[in-house]
This record gives structure tokens, C-alpha cells and sequence, in this order.
């Protein structure tokens, strides 16, 4: 069998890398920085302790790392929903079930876990700062108001409807994060209530 050549081995890195940085997504939402250790990010990843060091020399740096990329996408997650087809309340529909499913549900979970732990790297509380509420609240106030115009959402001040989409989205991944078999998520359409005011 012939040598990796340098491209396959930095394919081989790459992989390896997103392995343990899903594993630690997982770890870090269920239990939390204080609460997680990199040995049990290692198990997740199933490998060694040894190897994950090469990746990243802590735990902070992990962290740090995982909390950038849930920002990053989690702003051009937003974004995006003006690209989406359909009127401004089929948009947040879609932008919703995209927000409650269980990926999001694990960068919801960090983000709140950098946002309330008393152990957060600083570098992972800059990163919180620069993205407050405020830049979800700016992206998604063009929809709001075109919807409100359109007659498909509710009337009024339209940041402020926005703060309470944003506040019950929250508060449903904080409750359906553990997996909870008896706890079941509303319906999609049941949530849009808030928004249409219908």
C-alpha cells in the first residue's frame, strides 16, 4: 500500500477534528463547561485522550472554538431565511424548524452555557458580547416588518415581538435538552400563534 500523500492526510486531520468537535458540542450541552472533562470529550469521539490534545491543547480552546462556530452559524442561520421561497410567515416556519431541531438544539445549549457559567473562557465571553440578542433581534426585524405588513403577524412594536419569538424558542430547547421521552415540543404551528397573533 502506497504513503498517504500530504492532501489525504490533512483530509484524514479535518475529519478528525469535526469528530471531536461534535462530540464536544454533545458533552459540553449536556453537562456544561464546568462539568465536562476531556476525557469524556475523548469517549464520545472514541479516542484517546492523547490524541485529542493534538487537536486542541485545552479544554478552554475547545470550548472557545465550538462557541465561534455555534455564533458563526448561528447568524448566518438567521441570514438565510430571507433566501428561503414563500411569504415572511412561511419563512419563519421553516427558520423554526430549522432552530428546534437537534443540532440546533445543541449550539442553543452552548451558546446559553457560555452565556451563564461562571467558568467561561474570556475569549468565549467576547465572542457572547459581540453577538448579543440585539444582532438576532437587527437580522430578523426586515421579516417581521414585511410580515406585519403583509397582515400574516401580529401587530405592534416589532423588536419586541421578535424578543418573545426568540425568548420561547429558548425556553423550549432549555426544557427539551436532557431528552425528556415524556416531554414532547409543540407544534411548529402552535408556536406561529405568537407571531401572527391568530
Amino acid at each position: 500500500m502506497s504513503p498517504l500523500n500530504e492532501e489525504q492526510l490533512q483530509q484524514i486531520r479535518d475529519e478528525r477534528k469535526e469528530q471531536i468537535m461534535e462530540a464536544a458540542l454533545k458533552v459540553f450541552a449536556r453537562r456544561g463547561i464546568i462539568g465536562t472533562k476531556m476525557s469524556m470529550i475523548a469517549t464520545e469521539a472514541g479516542i484517546s485522550q492523547g490524541l485529542l490534545y493534538r487537536y486542541f491543547k485545552s479544554k478552554d480552546e475547545l470550548f472557545t472554538t465550538l462557541v465561534q462556530r455555534a455564533m458563526e452559524e448561528s447568524i448566518a442561520g438567521i441570514g438565510s431565511v430571507y433566501k428561503l421561497p414563500g411569504s415572511p410567515i412561511e419563512k419563519i416556519r421553516t427558520l423554526t424548524e430549522l432552530i428546534l431541531d437537534e443540532d440546533g438544539q445543541l449550539y442553543f445549549m452552548l451558546m446559553h452555557q457560555a452565556r451563564t457559567s461562571d467558568e467561561v473562557p474570556e475569549q468565549a465571553k467576547q465572542l457572547i458580547e459581540q453577538y448579543s440578542m440585539q444582532t438576532y433581534v437587527d437580522q430578523l426585524e426586515p421579516l417581521f416588518i414585511e410580515g406585519q405588513k403583509a397582515g400574516e403577524f401580529a401587530a405592534g412594536d416589532p423588536r419586541k415581538l421578535i424578543s418573545c419569538y426568540i425568548t420561547v424558542l429558548s425556553g423550549l430547547m432549555t426544557l427539551n435538552i436532557h431528552g425528556d421521552e415524556d416531554y414532547q415540543m409543540p407544534e411548529i404551528d402552535i408556536l406561529l400563534r405568537i407571531v401572527s397573533g391568530s
